[in-house]
């Protein structure tokens, strides 16, 4: 099996600078208290330049570096945005398996569809780059392979192929194994794994025995170990712990664009778009508040959730300051993509999806409303109007949520706009009684084409029982049309036009 190993270069450094944007070029470390100790996990770039190394206390830290800013460690917070991470490359591979804490698997099993394994590689960097992250990406055949080069090679971006991972891992230092397989090698003297993989299968098993046989496969390009993918949650919830309780909309914007970035990123690797979303705010030190966010269109644009979410929260009064925001996908759907016209500006789309949100979310989920067919026999009935949810995914032309009847096996076109009542036109009749002109609104227009006409009876059981012919019909001036005749009065009647 083919997989690209992604090693992010101290995440959790990484992760605090995309959430906190004023640490960039700042020392600071994160810390975990063990032994009644607080101890030095990662540090940062200018924290490491100053003397500072992971393992060291905080203490002894804060005395190289007396500006040194420091924050908790949390390795569930650290799986949590690898696993967000994760499910945001699901766009480019079927799977991928955790590395924690700073590196995943991802199975390249779908490498042709991004143009090879290089290709796949660019893609994954560029996705992680977008999202604030910079990694390291090896694609190989053996778990190990990938990652020992992502990690300890000299290159950002390699591609090991098949049968060539023995001469690939060779220059790289004794320590690649990263644990305590590396022991017995390093007291024979041994720096490389290469070195290691010259040495004779039997000599290790019995100086080493099973741990010194498998580091001994690893160094020659020998690796079964399973791939085995990430389960996802199937509830989408991303949350953010303020690092202070927040009095004001700015600091809880900050926390919300991270948030959303994540979240959004998620969704577009699972190929769906949120529908509704709640918010739940946790006041301190007691308090919560819950606000949905219902969107007139599905969409996974974390800047067009981030804008939405703004609105609806900045007007906000609470009682305490907010010390935890949570976004949770409540209702979601099929992220289909957006087919625009051509010379239709994506931008200005986004506009429009803004301005209906936003009604929907001041005035109301009924305040935007959806065209629907309804179970209804006169042609005019047959079209009102619901609430709006996301179109369910079409088996067939005979599901299309659109506008029509099926007839004797065919499709009739309706009008996407609907009088109410029909309006008596005041028709100009050629000899043979067909249309040529008609006056609408005071103005003659003429007839330049005609198409029908299409039959309908019903409703003899009513008091108002009607047998009509429909046509479509094209005036000059006013576009098309759906029009027809009475055959109980032999009048013309406009029912609809056509956009």
């Amino acid at each position: 099996m083919r997989r690209a190993y992604l090693h992010f270069t101290r995440f959790p450094v990484q992760r605090k600078v995309i959430e906190c944007p004023e640490l960039a070029g700042r020392p600071f470390v994160l810390v975990e208290e063990a032994r009644g100790q607080r101890r030095v996990v990662a540090a940062s770039t200018s924290a490491l330049k100053a003397g500072v190394r992971p393992g060291v206390t905080l203490t002894a830290a804060t005395a190289l570096e007396p500006g040194l800013r420091h924050f908790p460690y949390r390795l569930e917070e650290e799986k949590r945005a690898l696993v967000a991470l994760g499910e945001a490359l699901l766009s480019l591979g079927p799977g991928f398996q955790l590395s924690a804490p700073d590196g995943l698997w991802l199975d390249a099993g779908a490498a042709h569809l991004s143009g090879g394994e290089a290709g796949l590689c660019s893609r994954a960097l560029a996705l992680c780059e977008g999202l604030g992250y910079r990694a390291h990406v090896v694609v190989a055949s053996e778990a190990f392979t990938s990652r020992a080069l992502a990690r300890f090679g000299a290159r950002r971006v390699e591609v090991v192929a098949p049968g060539a991972s023995a001469q690939a891992l060779a220059p790289l230092p004794l320590a690649a194994l990263e644990g305590r397989e590396s022991a017995p090698f390093s007291a024979l003297g041994l720096r490389t794994l290469g070195e290691v993989a010259q040495l004779p299968p039997g000599a290790v098993a019995a100086r080493g025995g099973v741990m010194g046989a498998r580091a001994h496969a690893w160094c020659g390009g020998r690796d079964e170990t399973p791939f085995v993918a990430e389960v996802l949650d199937e509830v989408l919830e991303e949350r953010r712990v303020l690092e202070w309780p927040a009095e004001s909309f700015e600091p809880l914007g900050f926390a919300l664009k991270t948030l959303l970035d994540r979240l959004g990123a998620r969704l577009v690797g699972r190929g769906r778009a949120a529908v509704r979303i709640t918010f739940t705010l946790k006041l301190d030190p007691t308090g919560q508040q819950r606000v949905t966010l219902s969107l007139a269109r599905p969409t996974a644009a974390a800047k067009l959730l981030l804008d939405l979410a703004r609105h609806r929260l900045e007007e906000l009064r609470l009682e305490n300051p907010v010390a935890e925001v949570s976004a949770r996908v409540d209702e979601f759907s099929e992220d289909r993509g957006q087919q625009l016209s051509l010379g239709d500006a994506p931008e200005g789309d986004a506009a429009l999806e803004v301005v209906l949100s936003r009604l929907a979310t001041t005035l109301g989920e009924e305040s935007l409303c959806s065209a629907g067919l309804e179970s209804v026999h006169r042609p005019e009935g047959a079209q009102g109007t619901r609430a709006f949810r996301p179109p369910e995914a079409r088996k067939g032309w005979g599901e299309a949520l659109t506008p029509v009847e099926r007839r004797d096996g065919g499709l009739r076109e309706r009008p996407s706009r609907l009088l109410a009542e029909p309006a008596w036109l005041d028709a100009e009749l050629g000899d043979t009684g067909r249309l040529l002109a008609a006056r609408v609104g005071g103005r003659r227009h003429r007839v330049t084409a005609v198409t029908g006409p299409e039959r309908l009876g019903g409703e003899w059981w009513a008091e108002t029982p009607f047998q009509r012919d429909y046509y479509r019909v094209h005036f000059e001036g006013l576009g098309p049309a759906w029009v027809f005749q009475d055959m109980r009065d032999g009048r013309f009647y406009l029912q609809g036009l056509f956009d």
